[in-house]
């Protein structure tokens, strides 16, 4: 599965669309998703697109396995583009531990 994480832009072709974090975080969890486009800003959500990397690199660190997608960010938030980034750049590194 194609996994498109955002409240605004729709998904390409192919992709599941979803707004929720939370249910986007448990489809990766699944091992499910093969890769993931992901969006920092949900509009009034409590959770988002960092908030799901950060999950994946506490579970990775804590020992947790599953298999991590291919994961990249579309978000227009510069600020929230760099917390993921820097968020993605450590799952990379245990992931491959």
């Amino acid at each position: 599965m194609r996994l498109w994480l955002d409240d605004e832009r729709p998904a390409p072709d192919g992709w599941h669309a979803t707004k929720d974090a939370a249910e986007a975080l448990s489809l990766i969890r699944s091992g499910k998703v093969v890769e993931a486009s992901l969006d920092h800003d949900l509009g009034n959500e409590p959770y988002n697109g960092y908030w799901i990397l950060k999950s994946v690199e506490e579970d990775l660190a804590r020992g947790v396995r599953y298999s991590v997608p291919t994961i990249s960010i579309h978000t227009a938030n510069p600020v929230g583009r760099r917390n993921m980034r820097a968020a993605l750049e450590s799952i990379q590194r245990l992931a491959s531990k």
